[in-house]
């Protein structure tokens, strides 16, 4: 028997490949968007992928399920209350899937949404590892406000809360100290509040180390997991409701997004999405055009910035990294919302002016200075007394609250944000100079 862990870092999600040597078939749970890696795995040890197994229909990326049962004959697996759209087996409480002599055993676990299910492996009459979704985190548990207005079933934060700390109590807890777990997200999800960097753990160390698993009443665990959740990007429902349904093959998707001529220029008014490096940027650009650079979280701030009711032409500063970004685009089901992708070489009409860092030091009363990071951030640390907070995915629709009469600075905490936040505070206020204080955040302290 053997466990394989894949990871994709932007979106720092794990999926796992259970494989029975003696049988030669794979079991896979929570498969991310593109699955070349588990056809590649399943070939590298001469098997066959007879199962899927989804732990619930996932908020923040885009599964392959469907498109590898299509491809493989594999079924797929997932709990009932789900009311998937595709073709399934129901995996409700204490069903069983056996491959070889693997047990791979179900839990209702709700509390993350009200379909969630983990997966216990019993090998050879023992329980060795469980694969949590995202129920149980290293570190944490799951959010429970995303199921609030998505999904088959929906239920309010509190009662989601409530569900969890029966689910990790009377069910995950309830396991031997030694059992692995096997989480669906690491450290950068949004789909928790406080991840450790390690990529699983047992039983018996999160029942030691992880807050959301010490004593405590249920009134007291309900408060705990409700405050200060990170923000809810705008394409996690959107993806609920993808993956309920189950989402188009992955490379004619992908293909499918038109490729425009280098240095196109989009009718007047669209959504330009420029990944372009900033100060590639800040040299010319697009009139309008919002700075989500590429990098580890492109797609997150993409569906966080980007509505999934629109559609955006996408620029890069090669092909190379076109393509990477339509891949990034795909993981969150944005790569059908791409209107046409291209190429810009050239620097375009529209310039941002430049920062002078010791000018506003010494005068930082002549600015409007907009602090763009999450709420809980600037309660943390704050640098500027009368610094206005607008977070980022708020920022498009609330940049009227800006006033002009001065020029507005942007800030964030290392400067990626604020490279898409000065952005689209330039576009949106067209007549106010608009200045990026970028990774020179650092040479101011905290208050």
């Amino acid at each position: 028997m053997k466990i394989q862990q894949f990871e994709d870092k932007g979106l720092a999600h794990y999926s796992y490949a259970i494989l029975s040597e003696c049988q030669k078939e794979i079991v896979l749970v929570d498969p991310a968007r593109n699955p070349q890696q588990y056809y590649d795995y399943a070939q590298e040890h001469g098997a066959k992928i007879v199962g899927v197994i989804e732990t619930h229909p996932h908020a923040d990326f885009v599964s392959s399920h469907l498109e590898i049962h299509q491809k493989t004959g594999a079924t797929i697996y997932a709990h009932s209350l789900v009311g998937a759209d595709y073709p399934h087996n129901s995996f409700d409480e204490g069903a069983v899937l056996e491959i070889g002599n693997i047990k791979l055993k179900s839990l209702h676990t709700p509390g993350h949404s009200p379909d969630s299910i983990s997966i216990v492996l019993e090998h050879e009459g023992k329980d060795k590892a469980v694969f949590t979704g995202d129920t149980l985190f290293i570190g944490d548990v799951g959010r429970p406000d995303l199921r609030e207005n998505a999904g088959n079933l929906t239920a309010k934060r509190e009662e989601l809360a409530k569900q969890m700390y029966h689910s990790t109590r009377e069910k995950l807890m309830k396991l031997a100290d030694d059992v692995v777990v096997y989480p669906a997200h690491g450290a950068g999800t949004l789909c928790g509040k406080g991840l450790s960097e390690a990529n699983s753990s047992t039983i018996g160390d999160e029942k030691f180390s992880n807050q959301a698993l010490q004593e405590m009443t249920e009134d007291q665990f309900v408060a705990y997991l409700t405050a200060d959740q990170p923000f809810i990007p705008k394409y996690f429902g959107y993806d609920v409701g993808l993956n309920k349904q189950g989402a188009p093959n992955y490379q004619e998707s992908v293909q499918a997004v038109k490729r425009l001529e280098k240095n196109f220029t989009p009718e007047e008014g669209a959504l330009v999405i420029d990944a372009r490096p900033q100060q590639d940027f800040k040299n010319g650009h697009l009139a309008g055009a919002y700075n989500i650079q590429n990098g580890g979280k492109f797609e997150t701030w993409l569906g966080s910035i980007v509505d999934p009711k629109e559609t955006f032409y996408l620029v890069a500063q090669d092909d190379k990294t076109l393509d990477e970004l339509i891949d990034k685009a795909s993981r969150v089901g944005y790569e059908i919302k791409i209107k046409g992708a291209f190429v810009l070489e050239e620097e375009a009409s529209v310039s941002s002016p430049k920062m002078d860092v010791d000018q506003f030091k010494e005068n930082q009363g002549q600015y409007t200075i907009v602090d763009i990071r999450n709420a809980s951030e600037v309660k943390d640390k704050k640098y500027f007394a009368n610094a206005l907070n607008i977070p980022l995915p708020e920022l498009r629709y609330r940049a009227q609250e800006i006033p002009t009469d001065k020029p507005v600075v942007i800030h964030c905490a290392g400067g990626y944000r604020s490279a898409a936040g000065s952005s689209i505070v330039e576009a949106e206020l067209p007549k106010a100079k608009v200045l990026d204080l970028s990774e020179a955040i650092s040479q101011f302290q905290p208050l």
